[in-house]
């Protein structure tokens, strides 16, 4: 146990606070094993912002580059907490002392106390609710974090270390803000005024390996029944859509899905933050540009769409449609590029359609409510909707077709429902189920010579 007399903890000098290149790998990674994340005590957080402000002092004009050499910034980080070990006439354990080099290596190079939580393969998601809170998301259950920050500045400083690389600047006249992080996790920031707990981060983590069809069928995501015949959609160059709240796991599906498409085709995904993670050779991964501190430059995915279409793609897949985009969208999948996917957000199917409506108008066009009904008709063929349940489990609960138009009302039809059976343990039993209704597209993809078994439906093959 760590037994020394604790002196008051400074803020990180200048040198630290100004430095903002971040290493394209986790600084921890590369010096340790992967650490469990545990409670942190009052000595221990002394002794570490300590080390960190001699480190600082030390390094001076230097630092950048010592830094970015893991050898040296481990021997740095060794020698450093060795002699302030000795100044006070204390010892560690080699736990506490492996966790406390750690903790110092992460302040000096990486992003802090949230070094320990991105390498933890067991979270999705990590909220910084002001210096003192913090939470993460395990197995789709919200859950707080032992560990924390020590001031406003100390999350202002992380949150300037992981903007500044991209041209970013986060403050009073700029507080919002959506950066990525060098491994692909998507991170939001916002700061005072417009939060009042704080400097607040929102990080979406990004998953080093890609799920695929079979992960989702065992983790009882769907059926294999289901996921067959959306593979056969996506061979048959069918318009999908994704819909689902937030965090349900519409871009993990669409993912999935997109692993469907033919080696042979040029694929052109186009998103916000890249998140898709498309294994194919031929594909050109587009990522919008917010606008610059001068409030220029600025390039949306609507600009992107627009531009795929001059870059003769086979398929689009746009990581989320939420504004005027969408009638661009609409329009590619109505004049040949067929076989496109999107996400949207939406509580189920139905609303997606309105949804779809309302965005079109967005793009200023002035379009008679039928017209873009017509276009969504005859655009869009399957909607896959996700739903996040109260286990935490995130599951597809319907498959549905557009079939047409009656009068002015787009129809759809109910291809698999996810039918519930009761909670057991806390998880919610039950299985995407098809209703027995045979879809249109059958005969679209009967033509292409694709055949999915009558039974994948619900009935026999001889009905």
């Amino acid at each position: 146990m760590l037994r020394f007399r604790p002196r008051p903890t400074q803020d990180m000098p200048p040198t630290l606070a100004d430095v903002t290149p971040l290493p394209s790998q986790s600084v921890i990674a590369r010096l340790t094993p992967r650490p469990e994340v545990e409670v942190v005590s009052e000595d221990h957080h002394v002794l570490v912002a300590r080390a960190v402000e001699r480190i600082a002092r030390q390094m001076g004009p230097q630092f950048e580059r010592e830094v970015r050499d893991a050898a040296r910034l481990r021997v740095l980080v060794a020698g450093t907490i060795a002699a302030l070990l000795d100044e006070d006439q204390t010892t560690l354990s080699e736990n506490e002392l492996e966790r406390v080099q750690r903790m110092v290596q992460a302040e000096v190079a990486g992003l802090g106390p949230l070094e320990e939580l991105l390498l933890d393969d067991t979270i999705s998601e990590i909220m910084v609710n002001g210096p003192k809170l913090v939470f993460v998301e395990r197995k789709g259950r919200l859950q707080r974090a032992a560990v924390q920050f020590n001031d406003d500045a100390h999350v202002r400083r992380i949150i300037d270390r992981i903007v500044s690389p991209l041209g970013r600047r986060v403050n009073e006249s700029s507080p919002m803000v959506d950066a990525r992080l060098p491994d692909g996790s998507r991170v939001n920031v916002i700061v005072p005024p417009l939060v009042l707990n704080g400097p607040s981060l929102t990080i979406r983590k990004f998953a080093e390996t890609p799920l695929t069809p079979e992960d989702l069928v065992r983790f009882g995501s769907l059926s294999a029944e289901a996921m067959e015949f959306l593979r056969a959609c996506v061979l048959g160059r069918a318009n999908v859509v994704v819909t689902g709240g937030t965090g349900t796991g519409k871009t993990t599906l669409l993912n999935v899905l997109s692993s469907f498409i033919p080696d042979d085709e040029r694929i052109i995904t186009i998103e916000n933050a890249a998140e898709l993670q498309l294994r194919q050779e031929h594909v050109l991964t587009l990522e919008s540009r917010p606008a610059n501190i001068e409030g220029k430059n600025e390039i949306t995915i609507r600009d992107l769409v627009i531009n795929a279409l001059r870059m003769r793609p086979n398929r689009i897949v746009v990581g989320e449609c939420r504004s005027g985009e969408t009638l661009d969208m609409l329009q590619a999948m109505n004049t040949g590029h067929d076989g496109s996917m999107t996400t949207i957000h939406a509580n189920n199917p139905r609303d997606a359609v309105g949804r779809l409506e309302t965005m079109v108008l967005m793009s200023g066009m002035q379009l008679p409510v039928k017209a873009i009904r017509e276009q969504i008709a005859a655009a869009i063929q399957i909607v896959v909707h996700v739903d996040r349940f109260t286990d935490g489990s995130r599951r597809v609960s319907k498959i549905c077709e557009i079939t047409g138009m009656e009068g002015d009302v787009i129809t759809m039809s109910d291809i698999f429902v996810f039918r519930q059976d009761g909670v057991q343990d806390g998880r919610v039993v039950g299985r995407l189920h098809p209703t027995g209704i045979r879809p249109r597209l059958l005969a679209q993809l009967a033509r292409q010579d694709i055949t999915v078994p009558s039974s994948t439906f619900g009935f026999g093959a001889g009905r």
